[in-house]
């Protein structure tokens, strides 16, 4: 198997312990798929300030594929961090930097290098919306992290080429989540995912739904929980036996990323490499 994440890389700003972590939605894919033994690459961009270069070579040193990633000048995607109760608290971002005001600009040649992968994971942080219908022509096989920042006119335009979608619902009512999971198999999904943190998470796949307790730990960082649930259960599922039923491979996968993303709550930033600023 081969992953790769497309989209998104930041580093968190931890402004109690003037630190810099690496992140972001789609190269927390790919950094966990490498933890969990799975061939994985990164396309993104990055900036040519120590930002950019910080998340960069933290990447490359844990042997993350990014021969087709974008370097741009500017500055790299950036968020502010507090921690609060082990929390992590959002203090305002760049909106992913030169991500944002250039944009991937993917060539013919990366798409044919795109399809060499088992799967392409994406985000709502990603700015790879264009290159969705086109990557799905080709047959890729897409999972997209909406997290909780959707609206139903931007699942109108995206659902139709995502096979697995995921969602933060924490927000929602639970009938509410599960008419979004309906809605999303309506529009082709394979299998819908929704997470409500200390509440667990959801799937909806082929008409069941199947609910996944959290392994409750002294959290020392929630940073990247979701990404390492949302990483293990694809990885999990997509990569069990075929003697299992579908039933019990999802709701093994369910488990092993209950079990991982417990342990990621016990690094400091989504997966370690803090830096000082």
């Amino acid at each position: 198997m081969k992953v790769i994440g497309l989209g998104d890389n930041v580093v968190d700003k931890y402004e109690h312990l003037r630190l810099m972590f690496p992140g972001g939605n789609a190269l927390n894919f790919a950094v966990f798929a490498k933890k969990l033994g799975i061939d994985s690459a990164f396309l993104g961009a990055f900036g040519d300030d120590p930002e950019g270069r910080h998340v960069e070579e933290s990447a490359a040193s844990l042997g993350i594929d990014l021969s087709h990633c974008r370097h741009y000048k500017g500055e790299n995607g950036c968020a502010r961090v507090k921690l609060i109760d082990g929390d992590r608290v959002f203090q305002g971002s760049n909106r992913c930097g030169v991500l944002r005001t250039i944009g991937l600009k993917l060539l013919e040649d990366d798409f044919a290098y795109l399809m060499n992968f088992d799967l392409i994971h994406s985000s709502i942080y990603s700015f790879s919306e264009p290159y969705l219908e086109e990557l799905k022509k080709h047959g890729a096989v897409i999972s997209f992290d909406f997290s909780n920042n959707f609206t139903k006119e931007y699942l109108e335009r995206t659902l139709p080429f995502v096979d697995y979608p995921i969602f933060s619902c924490s927000h929602l009512t639970e009938d509410e989540m599960k008419e979004l999971m309906n809605f999303s198999v309506e529009k082709g999904a394979r299998l819908v995912l929704c997470t409500r943190g200390s509440e667990g998470a959801w799937v909806l796949c082929d008409g069941q739904i199947y609910h996944q307790p959290p392994h409750l730990v002294e959290a020392k960082d929630t940073m990247a929980a979701g990404d390492s649930f949302l990483t293990c259960f694809l990885i999990s599922l997509l990569s069990a036996k075929d003697s299992l039923s579908p039933s019990a491979r999802i709701k093994d996968a369910l488990e092993r990323a209950a079990h991982f993303a417990a342990q990621q709550c016990l690094v400091q930033g989504s997966w370690g490499f803090g830096k000082p600023y």
